[in-house]
């Protein structure tokens, strides 16, 4: 069948089996996509001839690159070190003593192959892992465990697959020159990655000040992304470009997830877009899966080594060795823990099954075993390629039934078990956009404003009613929300207000900026004199102040565009604190040292900067209001987050708080649309345009709170 005929099938096959989920909710639909593809296959001997080249480009690009742009940093980032733990070293120990004892299961199988096999089982779905986990009700931190390995043991399991494959295709294998191989691929993957996606969002920054911001346009570049990371990587570099394309949606996520969204309709269409693309890619692999099953097992059979009764049992071990070896690592996680803090509980070794039941095997992995080559090096098959894709497909259809038969029983809620191929569109758009007649009269003698100063406008509102209601125990949300609006407001007025007069602000914030920097470095002397921090805190904030101040001898009207500066600090702020994350015992000293400098030191700097003000040499009026506001606000949300970070409050109760402020500010935004309207400054058709900002800002508060409720 014609490529395009067979496309358009699958997908017609993929929205079948939403339909049948529909109805047949305790069945997950990627089962049912494996059956339509097994019904269709055996019915009308319908084959896809696979071009095993451009499989992992098709396929693990795009999910590895969304699975990136969706990775959670609160709670998740508190686990980096077991989270790292199991995504690599247990997916490597899954590849060795997994792949030896299927082999030893499988003596016909090359040692290679199942090293190979091991190595493409171990990644696990991540929605099928949380959907679970939260079922199960496991402790929360083997939840956000689990949960965190599952997004990023992908890339770890790809490469270890990739070597096991090369060594099979070409007959030789150096561990040297493996771990050589691995350092480059690994390191220079990451450098690609991270290169090429700044460059991308360069772009974008460049475009959207040239006012080239369709969002048409925006979506469609967001789409090719991890495609061009992907091939640039693998073409060019020769690294890996699965390590490439999850750094590329790391660093996509850490860059776009602001509070105000400057641009929410591209939010909310990428997103969309998004899970549509991720939607079909899921659903077409499963129904590939269901389509070779057919073919494996006839060539399997047709082999004469092994018969489908053995060829189901070397599927039902391969699981079971996977399944071991995962609940072995768990309940030695828990067990390591209950040893290092006494006060945990007794380790359970019911929750390590669990957590082992939670790894179904998905998109990945089918997607990794069709990419297998047909031949090796020498021109012959590919030793019991038939029986590895067999065996894969077998364990992701057994840990699929074992999730589906285990979960009514460990779990109270009638929720079906989650995929990454089910279907996830919680999100309406149900707000009006009023369709009033047009009867303003044109003749009215009314300043008419431009549209970005009627944004900057309504946020200054939003602003005033966030700090109208602005408590004691909202302070810290109230203060990210603030500053947060102050950024887009300042780029806003870089769009409309004079060079000249925009100059004058920046030359003003620069002078205040320079006195407050003075009142932190006196600050830090005195906590350093008396002996309230170390000599190692100290320097660290010294150098962290010295850097600041050299930014701001050298500033200028010129700013280089905001992603440079963004990860130019990101990474200056990573690796400075590498040293702190290697010396475990000493973090909790030094994190209490460093929120002690941020509290002293940024009050020290609000007290410098009143102080100046009150000179009596000092003509506070020839200072821009605004300048003076953003800065204070900067300074007082580095005080509320460092008082958070020294005594965590309920990240639920901030959100909690967050989302009522937001909500606020957003009615706030409204009303003043309505003002600047009623008062002449705007048209209606801006007054449409502004509400449809509004409406696209409240659709993407409302996915947040979508995506916080799912995880």
């Amino acid at each position: 069948m014609p490529i395009v005929e067979a496309v358009i099938l699958l997908i017609v096959l993929v929205l079948l089996s939403n339909i049948i989920s529909h109805y047949l909710t305790f069945i997950p639909v990627s089962l049912i996509q494996i059956a339509l593809g097994l019904i269709v296959a055996l019915i009308w001997q319908f084959q896809i001839q696979l071009e095993t080249d451009w499989f992992l480009l098709l396929f693990i690009a795009p999910l590895l690159y969304n699975d990136g742009r969706r990775f959670p940093r609160r709670e998740l980032w508190r686990l980096r070190g077991p989270i790292f733990a199991n995504a690599i070293w247990l997916v490597f120990l899954t590849t060795i003593l997994g792949g030896y004892l299927i082999y030893l299961l499988i003596p016909k199988m090359p040692l290679t192959v199942a090293f190979a096999l091991a190595a493409i089982l171990s990644p696990t779905d991540p929605v099928a892992v949380q959907s679970i986990s939260k079922q199960a009700k496991l402790p929360e931190s083997l939840m956000h465990l689990v949960s965190g390995e599952s997004l990023i043991n992908d890339a770890s399991g790809l490469i270890a697959f990739k070597y096991a494959i090369a060594a099979t295709v070409t007959g030789a294998f150096s561990l040297g020159t493996a771990a050589g191989d691995f350092v480059y691929i690994s390191i220079v993957g990451f450098l690609a990655g991270l290169i090429i996606m700044t460059a991308i969002q360069l772009l974008m920054d460049v475009l959207r000040r040239q006012g080239i911001d369709d969002v048409v346009f925006n979506t469609v570049l967001q789409l090719a992304t991890p495609f061009v990371v992907y091939l640039v990587t693998e073409e060019i570099t020769h690294a890996s470009g699965v390590i490439a394309v999850v750094t590329a949606g790391v660093l996509y996520h850490a860059r776009e997830s602001q509070i105000v969204e400057d641009s929410p309709e591209l939010k909310l269409v990428t997103e969309k877009v998004w899970d549509i693309i991720i939607y079909s890619l899921n659903g077409i692999v499963f129904v590939i899966l269901g389509i070779e099953l057919p073919v494996a097992t006839s060539q399997v059979i047709k082999g004469g080594q092994f018969n489908t009764s053995e060829a189901l049992l070397f599927a039902l071990g391969a699981w079971l060795v996977i399944l071991g070896i995962r609940i072995v690592w768990t309940y030695g996680y828990i067990l390591f823990q209950r040893l290092r803090n006494r006060g945990e509980e007794r380790p359970s070794f019911r929750m390590a099954v669990l957590s082992g039941l939670s790894g179904v095997r998905g998109a990945v992995t089918m997607a990794g075993v069709l990419s297998v080559p047909l031949t090796v090096a020498s021109g012959a098959g590919f030793p019991t390629r038939a029986l590895m894709l067999f065996v894969a497909s077998g364990v992701i259809i057994i840990s699929l039934v074992a999730a589906t038969i285990t979960l009514p029983l460990i779990s109270t809620s009638k929720q079906p078990l989650q995929t990454r191929a089910s279907v996830s569109d919680e999100i309406t758009n149900e707000l009006d956009l009023d369709d009033e007649d047009d009867d303003f009269d044109e003749a009215d003698e009314v300043r008419q404003i431009s549209e970005d100063e009627a944004r900057a406008y309504i946020m200054r509102l939003a602003i005033s009613k966030i700090e109208e209601l602005r408590r004691p125990n909202n302070q810290r949300a109230a203060y990210d929300l603030i500053l947060d609006y102050q950024f887009v407001i300042r780029r806003l007025e870089m769009n409309y207000r004079a060079d000249q007069a925009m100059q004058k602000v920046l030359n003003d914030e620069l002078t205040l900026r320079q006195v407050a920097v003075e009142g932190e470095r006196v600050a830090l002397k005195e906590l350093r004199q008396g002996e309230k921090i170390t000599q190692t805190t100290y320097v660290g904030a010294v150098r962290r102040i010295e850097r600041l101040e050299n930014r701001l001898s050298q500033a200028s009207g010129h700013t280089w565009p905001s992603v440079v500066r963004y990860w130019i600090l990101f990474f200056k702020h990573l690796f400075r604190n590498a040293a702190y994350w290697l010396h475990s015992e000493d973090t909790d000293r030094l994190h209490a040292e460093s929120n002690l400098v941020e509290r002293e030191t940024a009050k020290a700097a609000i007290k410098a900067l009143s102080q100046y003000l009150a000179r009596t040499d000092v003509d506070e009026t020839q200072f821009d209001n605004q300048a003076i506001y953003h800065l204070i606000v900067n300074y007082r949300n580095r005080i509320e987050r460092a008082k958070a970070a020294a005594a965590p409050s309920h990240e639920e109760e901030y959100q909690h708080q967050f989302n009522k402020l937001r909500v606020r500010a957003l009615s706030a935004e409204r009303a003043g649309i309505q003002s600047l309207l009623e008062a002449g400054n705007i048209t209606w058709t801006m007054a449409t345009h502004l509400r449809q900002y509004v409406n696209y800002a409240e659709n993407v508060l409302v996915m947040s709170l979508n995506d916080d409720e799912g995880n």
